[in-house]
């Protein structure tokens, strides 16, 4: 091996190392917090975070959760991850953000100073994430380069509970097939024209799983 490929190398088995530390940390947080529950008669996930076995910091499992499928693409494990970072109905509150309100409750007010505290949070996990797999050369492209990460919400307005359209984020070229660096408006389309399950049918299809529908659409969304 070059000194290159051994620098490489080692680099990948530490953070390999790391990443194992801090889930057999988590494990073990588990382990105890399932014995709790025991003794007190119900489940885990019926318990109040740290006693339901997940880190007390909502930062520290993001990121290890992102680090996760970070490695995942790095090692080719896997393409295909999925990762819900909050619940539509979340009660998480972040005093690390100065925000009083709930998740919930802040969503409510989508303009206040609070609810974009939260969202800012929200989108630098995928930043991190970005910036991880653009980290990790693979041949003479980057992991994101072959990647499509897809940053996606369910609704457009807490406020007004509007969920006719959504904000969706693409990082990623998938090998170049999907052109970057481009903002595409859809709201001036017929929704026949804008529906979200022909977003997911177009990235099937760069992928080279070709479907011929996926969920209420037959055709892939055009201009993407």
């Amino acid at each position: 091996m070059s000194a290159a490929d051994r620098g490489r190398l080692d680099e990948y088995l530490t953070s390999v190392r790391e990443v194992e530390k801090r889930v057999e940390s988590a494990r073990s947080h588990k382990d105890k917090a399932d014995e709790r529950a025991k003794d007190k008669g119900k489940p885990a996930v019926a318990m109040k975070r740290p006693d339901d076995g997940l880190p007390e910091d909502v930062r520290e499992h993001m990121r290890l959760m992102c680090d996760l499928i970070a490695i995942g693409f790095q090692t080719d494990k896997t393409r295909v991850a999925t990762l819900l970072l909050c619940r539509d109905i979340s009660g998480l509150f972040y005093p690390f953000l100065g925000v009083r309100d709930a998740h919930h409750g802040a969503s409510h007010n989508d303009k206040s100073e609070s609810y974009h505290k939260v969202t800012h949070f929200y989108v630098s996990q995928l930043a991190y994430l970005a910036e991880k797999l653009d980290g990790m050369k693979e041949g003479e492209r980057t992991v994101l380069d072959n990647a499509c990460l897809m940053f996606v919400n369910s609704m457009w307005s807490g406020s007004q509970h509007d969920s006719s359209k959504v904000p969706l984020l693409l990082a990623g070229g998938l090998s170049g097939a999907i052109k970057t660096g481009r903002v595409l408006d859809y709201t001036g389309k017929k929704d026949a024209d804008r529906k979200l399950c022909s977003l997911y049918l177009s990235v099937l299809d760069h992928m080279g799983v070709k479907q011929d529908r996926f969920g209420d659409a037959d055709s892939p969304l055009a201009g993407l």
